[in-house]
């Protein structure tokens, strides 16, 4: 879920559109993009898309056609995959699956009683990523010669430490922890966009691609990386509880007034320093690693077609014509110069 800075980022984002990402090299978020496959793209009733086994395929699609979309666009995407989480996850991990086994508990019923509004909105909240489908989606990049890298514990963290270093000119995710692992620009709203529906509710909203650029928003807020992390910390992360009754603003303005967390008397007891350390070290010292080079290479177009169409039941047609738009010039130059 990540740290919710978005009362205190406010404006402090703006659009952008995947063309002005022409030639740009993106280090993507791999379970936050296929987490966001697998919810969006399902049937009225909130049925997965499934293959003849009965094994999900919706992350596939999503993946394969964005991507598509992506090379056409002259984006260079590299997809990062969570590795083990670190032991402070594990109360969030439980809570997710918790809340996961209670709405397909609701959806059960739903079905029962033949409502499909209620089934697609439950199916949604109980989607979670299987190993297999991580593997076939590593399989798939693989065969559309996208690189694709195994962090060794968070993915975002990996992702953020890419584009720091410069193997990648941007971290795309919907988290702003991006921002708190030291990523120099987030782009959201990019594996996904267009309308979508509120949950919950009978309308949509545009959802369009944004960034937003970390050291523009440090200069804003008055604040530094550092203590962007304590008001992170003081609001909840994946890492800690939050403080309660304290939101972004106010944790904004504590900060800004006292400089770091141990110096706000009022609620320095009701964390451990202990766990406020391990939490910046979370952040601020990162368990990642770094690579020798990053490689796009030429597709299989053999090996997609039997791997999407042949195993995975996808229409032979459809795949066929999005490799062909593969073939086509990109916009920064020929397909074989592109690639290498």
């Amino acid at each position: 879920m990540g740290v919710d800075l978005s009362p205190i980022i406010g404006n402090n984002k703006r659009s952008i559109t995947l063309d002005a990402l022409n030639n740009k090299k993106l280090a993507i978020d791999g379970y936050n993009a296929l987490y966001q496959f697998i919810t969006i793209i399902r049937g009225e009733d909130g049925s997965p898309l499934m293959d003849s086994k009965g094994l999900i395929t919706s992350h596939l699609s999503g993946l394969f056609y964005r991507t598509v979309n992506f090379l056409e666009k002259g984006i260079k995407p590299v997809y990062v995959f969570d590795g083990t989480p670190p032991e402070l996850k594990a109360k969030e991990i439980s809570e997710r699956k918790m809340t996961r086994d209670g709405a397909l508990r609701l959806y059960e019923e739903a079905k029962v009683q033949g409502n499909q509004e209620l089934m697609k909105r439950y199916s949604i909240r109980a989607a979670t990523l299987k190993s297999y489908m991580v593997n076939d989606a590593k399989k798939l990049l693989t065969l559309m010669g996208i690189p694709w890298i195994q962090a060794p514990s968070e993915g975002e963290a990996q992702a953020a430490h890419l584009t720091a270093k410069g193997y990648t000119w941007g971290s795309v995710s919907q988290d702003y922890d991006s921002l708190l692992f030291g990523s120099p620009r987030l782009l959201r709203n990019i594996t996904v966009s267009g309308k979508r529906k509120l949950p919950g509710k009978n309308f949509y909203i545009d959802v369009s691609p944004e960034i937003v650029e970390t050291e523009e928003v440090l200069n804003k807020l008055g604040i530094t990386r550092e203590q962007l992390v304590d008001i992170s910390i003081i609001i909840g992360t994946d890492f800690n509880e939050g403080i309660k009754g304290i939101g972004p603003k106010t944790a904004l303005k504590l900060i800004k007034q006292y400089g770091r967390l141990e110096n706000v008397n009022d609620i320095k007891h009701t964390i451990s320093d202990d766990l406020v350390s391990q939490v910046r070290n979370i952040f601020l010292k990162p368990n990642v690693v770094d690579v020798e080079k990053l490689e796009w290479k030429n597709p299989d177009e053999e090996g997609i077609v039997s791997f999407l169409c042949s195993e995975k039941n996808f229409s032979e047609e459809r795949v066929k014509n999005a490799i062909n738009r593969l073939k086509k010039r990109p916009a920064s130059g020929a397909l074989d110069e592109w690639f290498s």
